[in-house]
């Protein structure tokens, strides 16, 4: 890892051969301006430098649905790595040897299976030319090197007690199902709250990662409302996307009893945010991970 050193330094009255016009009297505008810019370009090496990584091998890469995988991680070595993981909803960066641009993936498992068996689960979206298109191509045994957890996750304090909360509305998209599956395994109260729903769309259902878990997820006191944006001919569920399945919905009667959990697509998040507020819940009961 290379280090940056911050001294000073006598000035050499030497003219600077690589810097010909180094002693010209520049504006002090000018000068400050390379000066900020310096001491950023140094505080940016100091974040990298800083950046903790630590190597751990995978347990499995299996198919979840189309263009989706299921990537288990062993971290049963790295104790630091099991304890940073302590909310549904944090996320961490991992890179692969020889490949310098980490990915950002939130953590799928809920953080009793890191302290229990020590793995970190994640679902993960192949997109072509990315870190994550390598991951999904490596094979049991392989190594890649993870940061801690990070980020608050899900703030469920903010809607709790469940009786203060009786409706939460949870809306995912894609691979943003990931950490929503943490929350819900993590446990949040559902079977103590009246109203639980979970809007989760999908291109279709080859598309829709986690439908083995949805009876086991209902059990909990969460409905599942499957939303495709594309279904087939044999489709009878809700279509489109699920803003606007949920504003065909809505049965929000007590807005102010109301909470929501929001992941998946920004457009998706922002006309959720605009619908819930609009119908009287407070911005601070809409909680997201990032």
């Amino acid at each position: 890892m290379s280090s940056v050193s911050l001294c000073h330094t006598a000035v050499s009255p030497t003219p600077n051969l690589r810097f010909p016009n180094a002693h010209r009297n520049y504006p002090m505008s000018i000068l400050r301006h390379l000066k900020r810019r310096r001491f950023s370009s140094i505080a940016a090496a100091l974040r990298q430098d800083t950046t903790l990584w630590t190597p751990a091998p995978l347990s499995a890469v299996l198919p979840a649905a189309d263009s989706l995988f299921h990537v288990t991680i062993d971290v049963s070595d790295s104790p630091d790595l099991v304890s940073s993981h302590a909310s549904a909803g944090q996320y961490l960066q991992l890179r692969l040897p020889d490949f310098a641009k980490p990915s950002f993936l939130a953590i799928a498992s809920p953080p009793s299976l890191a302290a229990a068996r020590g793995q970190f689960e994640f679902l993960v979206k192949s997109v072509p030319g990315s870190t994550a298109e390598l991951l999904c191509g490596l094979k049991k045994g392989d190594v890649v090197e993870l940061t801690p957890a990070m980020g608050r996750g899900f703030d469920i304090d903010r809607v709790s007690p469940p009786e203060d909360y009786p409706t939460i509305i949870i809306f995912a998209t894609g691979s943003g199902i990931s950490p929503i599956r943490s929350l819900i395994e993590s446990g949040f109260s559902a079977d103590m709250r009246s109203d639980v729903r979970l809007y989760y769309g999908a291109r279709n259902l080859q598309r829709m990662a986690y439908q083995d878990r949805f009876k086991e997820w209902e059990s909990t006191g969460v409905k599942i409302v499957p939303v495709l944006s594309q279904p087939d001919n044999s489709w009878t569920g809700e279509t489109g996307y699920v803003q606007a399945a949920f504003a065909r919905a809505k049965k929000i009667y007590s807005p102010q009893f109301t909470g929501a959990v929001l992941c998946g697509q920004k457009q998706m998040t922002e006309e959720v945010t605009s619908i819930l507020v609009a119908d009287g819940v407070s911005s601070e009961k809409i909680l997201k991970n990032f």
